[in-house]
Parts: structure tokens; C-alpha cells; sequence
């Protein structure tokens, strides 16, 4: 009885969520007070107490993060990481998932992805790199980073639900940083063998012929960037 009990509570969780991600912005957090009030009710689950320790460090996280976007911050570290991906183009299924992983931990977000998508495609087709193999896993990579980030909202909740049971942000660190190191590594092992290089890829090769796409220029990597 208590397996299926911890069972049907986890399917609620895991709905809760699923249809809260679903509609997106506001209607996450609505449906997690949704799922609390269900547990209480339902299950006669005790709410706990307000993580007030919590809510304060997100707000000074996030209130830091803003700081830094507006004296430009986040712009530098942006052009910072572009260098980086363009100076090592031939490794750039490797090179630009782990750049990102590192500026997006330092910046605390990861939207500098975003900016760095067109710098990795460039590259990628410059280098005859299917391009979705370095984008695929830099998206990953950068949201790996939020849970890797002494600076991110992410981090601050989990410093503040995990203080009252002994562990410090040290602690969680030496957890998060190694293991999504050996966790971009090891993707980057598995998607470089993604798809088939673009020089067999008939598809490409079709479409460079019929004029829909233009063959990259040799010297592509070697632009400044654009930002």
C-alpha cells in the first residue's frame, strides 16, 4: 500500500509539472501551489514551513544577475566566449558545449547560449561540423551550468534547502562541477558520431548543388566577432 501511495503522489508531481511546463511562465508556479494544496488535501500532508532563507538569497541572486546585464557583464562575457570557440575550430563539438558550460556558470544564466548559436553554427559549417551536433549538446551544456553556478537562483535554492541538513555550497559544488564536466565530455564522445559527416551527407550535398545553400567560406572561423 505505501509503494503505490509514494507511486500515485509521483505521477501527481510529475504531472503537475508536466502540464505547468507546458503552459509555461506563470502557470508553473501556479500548478505548484496547485500540487501543494492537492497533497494537503488529498493526502494529508502537513505543509512545510516558508523557506524564507531561500526566497532571499534568489531575490539577491537575481537582483545581482540584473546588475550585471546592465553594466554589460553579460555582453563581455558573450565576446569573451565567442574568441574562445572560434580559436579552436577544429574541436568545436567539444570546445564550444564546454564554453558554454563555463560562461554560463559564471554569468548565472544560461541565455548566453543564445548569443553564441550563430558563432557555433558559422564555425561548425565552416569546419564541415554537422552544426546540430556542438548546438545540441551547448544547449544542454548550458543549462547544466545553472546547477554548476555559485551565482545562479538554481544554486541559491538548493543552498538554501540543503543548509539545514549540514551542506554547504562547497559541498554542492564538488558534486555539480565534476559531474557535468564528465557529463559534456562524454556527450561530446557520443554526438561527434552523430549523423553523417557533411561531406557524404547526400542531403547537404543536394542542397549546396541546387543553389539552397552556400558553401562556407575556408576562412569563416577566422572572423572577428560580431558582438
Amino acid at each position: 500500500m505505501d509503494n503505490l501511495l509514494i507511486f500515485v503522489q509521483g505521477a501527481m508531481l510529475l504531472g503537475l509539472i508536466a502540464v505547468g511546463v507546458h503552459f509555461k511562465g506563470m502557470a508553473i508556479g501556479l500548478f505548484g501551489a496547485l500540487g501543494v494544496l492537492l497533497f494537503v488535501l488529498l493526502f494529508s500532508i502537513a505543509p512545510g514551513s516558508v523557506p524564507v532563507s531561500a526566497m532571499l538569497i534568489i531575490m539577491s541572486v537575481v537582483t545581482a544577475a540584473g546588475a550585471m546585464q546592465l553594466a554589460g557583464g553579460i555582453d563581455f562575457l558573450v565576446a569573451q566566449a565567442q574568441k574562445v570557440i572560434r580559436r579552436f575550430p577544429n574541436q568545436i563539438t567539444y570546445v564550444a558545449p564546454l564554453t558554454t558550460f563555463t560562461f554560463c556558470a559564471g554569468a548565472g544564466t544560461g541565455n548566453i547560449y543564445y548569443s553564441l548559436m550563430p558563432v557555433i553554427y558559422e564555425v561548425a559549417l565552416a569546419n564541415k561540423v554537422r552544426p546540430e551536433r556542438p548546438l545540441a549538446l551547448s544547449a544542454t551544456a548550458g543549462q547544466l551550468a545553472i546547477t554548476a553556478s555559485p551565482v545562479s537562483a538554481a544554486m541559491a535554492a538548493m543552498v538554501g534547502l540543503l543548509a539545514p541538513q549540514g551542506f554547504r555550497i562547497t559541498d554542492i559544488l564538488m558534486i555539480t562541477v565534476p559531474a557535468s564536466i564528465v557529463a559534456i565530455i562524454a556527450g561530446g564522445l557520443v554526438m561527434s558520431r552523430v549523423g553523417k559527416p557533411l561531406e557524404q551527407d547526400p542531403e547537404y550535398l543536394r542542397r549546396i548543388a541546387s543553389g539552397e545553400l552556400v558553401a562556407p567560406a575556408a576562412d569563416a572561423q577566422l572572423k572577428p566577432p560580431t558582438r
